[in-house]
């Protein structure tokens, strides 16, 4: 496991772990990672998955946490946050 390229704030790391113990997540690892580029540019994209041979894996306070190692360009630097409104509640992401 190597140095990770991205940044989760303790918000997140108490929502992933609470889902990973509750057995709402569908795999033991965390992906994030990159779709799109069309007009609206890239989306960000977090959830459960199984290990593909193309990944890295990185571990972030105890959460195996897998990447396409073709996106590691795009999520450097970034900062995965949860934030709970009255409106919305989710994963924002934000460059650093």
């Amino acid at each position: 496991m190597n140095n990770t390229p991205i940044l989760l704030t303790p918000t997140a790391i108490q929502v992933i772990r609470s889902l990973m113990e509750s057995g709402q997540a569908t795999s033991p690892f965390l992906r994030v990672g990159v779709k799109g580029g069309g007009c609206s540019g890239m989306a960000y994209m977090i959830g459960f998955d199984e290990q593909q041979q193309d990944d890295e894996l990185f571990d972030i306070a105890g959460i195996p946490v897998l990447m396409k190692k073709a996106h590691g360009m795009y999520l450097l630097g970034m900062e995965i946050d949860y934030q709970q409104e009255e409106a919305a509640q989710g994963f924002v992401f934000r460059k650093q």
